[in-house]
């Protein structure tokens, strides 16, 4: 059977037009033919999900029976394997199952296995040393993108209509341009958290979804959404009227800019899918302004960035000595974790104060942006999906990062610099909005001259989901969305 999206596979199941076991099946079968290819799926639970799909019972949710994987990267399942893409989590089954997949059981799907993403999830492109990396269902020579890459894999490619996926700093919209999928990253606050964790990255990361229709992702965050009251970042609900029935009643005004925030290049095909872009919602006849220099400090804001995921790749590891019983080697991770985890011990809690300040400023500073302009429309990436191995460290960087521990605080940070340079410059565009708490989407409004997918990228002031899902199916409606 053909299925359009997620909300037509649970009508079918609801209306008994198909069975959730038959569902199961034909994702498994799909798995298995597509999966060797692109390596996107890394571990399968066949047998839990066809004992589910006959037992269990699929009435009312919202996505009955409809079949799903889940990233390999927190999101964790009671019993499950979860390896963040470590050997050293290789055998690690945990205790309890996140509020965020519990959500996911209740609203009805069925939980298939878990898919590949690069080592603890550092990376913009998915090619962990334990799992090996993922392939774009549209070239197999170019990788998927990271660090939901393998979701994104799963999803373009048709093994399940949308998948499970996270961005910390771009993870779900940087492979939803790479892969021609929706990816909506919610507000800080929005989707539920805990118990393990419930400031991941201090609130810069964020679960969701890769999707492939608007009214898949209108229903999932509808569905998903909670003002969760234990969190450090409650957020008030989306009523059903704004999220379902939001209709602008005067001009929205939306500034674009195609520049790269840290002064990189922007290929000029991903330039004129912005003014593309900027062009249809004109003739729609919003308000479109061309901006001429963007609100944030992007340097700056990455440097913060880079700051707090050596902390909290420190704090992480300090756990994992803590659960082994012994010291992390280099030879347990990969080099770019370890240099992480390296830095992160000689940074100082008032440097690690600053920074999250800083944030707050950047989040006031976008907030007065936001009384001005109602979105920002810029480029997702700032090219295509990047060959395999596209970002090789020369041999003299890596000896340094090895010894990352013998150099200063700032000369750490420089290497980092250098060690994420040239993949930053391809994905420049993302980081800023897990910064500032900020909802932001990618649509699949573009394909290069080679015929691969790019996104373009809206966002809007915290909360305001709404708005990005109303201008989205503006874009669907009127058949601009490029596969």
């Amino acid at each position: 059977m053909t299925w359009t999206d997620a909300t037509a596979m649970a009508q079918a199941v609801r209306q008994k037009a198909v069975s959730p076991l038959e569902l199961v099946e034909e994702a498994i079968a799909k798995i298995e033919r597509l999966n060797p290819s692109l390596n996107a799926v890394v571990y399968k639970q066949y047998e839990e999900a066809r004992q589910l799909a006959q037992e269990g019972c699929f009435d009312v949710q919202p996505f009955a029976g409809v079949p799903l994987l889940l990233k390999d990267l927190g999101q964790e399942q009671a019993g499950a394997v979860s390896t963040a893409g470590s050997a050293l989590f290789a055998g690690y089954r945990p205790q309890q199952t996140d509020h965020y997949v519990a959500a996911l059981e209740r609203l009805g799907f069925i939980i298939l296995g878990r898919t590949n993403t690069p080592e603890f999830g550092f990376k913009n492109i998915s090619d962990s040393r334990f799992h090996g990396p993922v392939s774009l269902p549209q070239d197999l020579t170019r990788n998927a993108g990271g660090s939901s890459g393998g979701a994104a894999a799963a999803a373009a490619s048709g093994m399940v209509p949308l998948a499970a996926a996270s961005d910390g700093g771009g993870s779900i919209r940087i492979p939803a341009s790479f892969n021609g999928l929706i990816g909506l990253k919610p507000s800080r606050g929005r989707i539920p958290v805990g118990p393990g964790s419930y400031r991941g990255w201090q609130g810069a990361a964020v679960n969701f979804a890769l999707t492939k229709s608007v009214r898949d992702t209108r229903r999932l965050l509808y569905h998903l959404q909670t003002c969760q009251m234990e969190s450090p970042f409650p957020l008030p609900l989306l009523s059903r009227e704004s999220l379902f029935d939001f209709r602008a009643e005067q001009p929205l005004r939306i500034a674009f800019s195609s520049r790269s925030p840290i002064g990189s290049s922007v290929s000029q095909t991903a330039q004129a899918a912005v003014h593309k872009a900027a062009v249809f919602l004109a003739e729609l006849g919003h308000e479109v302004t061309d901006l001429a220099q963007e609100p944030l400090d992007g340097i700056e804001a990455m440097k913060s960035y880079y700051l707090m995921n050596s902390v909290e790749t420190a704090a992480m590891f300090d756990g994992i000595e803590a659960s082994l019983g012994r010291s992390m080697r280099l030879e347990d991770m990969e080099l770019m974790s370890w240099v992480l985890y390296q830095s992160g011990q000689k940074i100082l809690a008032k440097d690690f104060t600053k920074i999250l300040q800083d944030w707050d400023q950047y989040s006031a500073q976008m907030a007065v942006f936001h009384e001005t302009y109602d979105l920002y429309l810029t480029p997702a990436t700032a090219e295509a999906a990047p060959k395999q191995d596209q970002f090789p460290l020369s041999a003299a960087l890596q000896e340094q990062l090895r010894h990352i521990a013998d150099y200063s605080q700032s000369e750490q940070q420089e290497l980092i610099w250098q060690m994420f340079e040239e993949s930053l410059a391809w994905t420049p565009f993302t980081q800023q909005a897990n910064l500032t708490g900020q909802p932001s989407i990618s649509l699949p409004l573009h394909r290069t001259a080679e015929g691969l997918p790019l996104g373009v990228q809206l966002t809007a002031a915290k909360g305001r989901e709404d708005l990005l899902l109303y201008v989205a199916q503006l874009f669907e409606e009127a058949g601009k969305f490029e596969r």
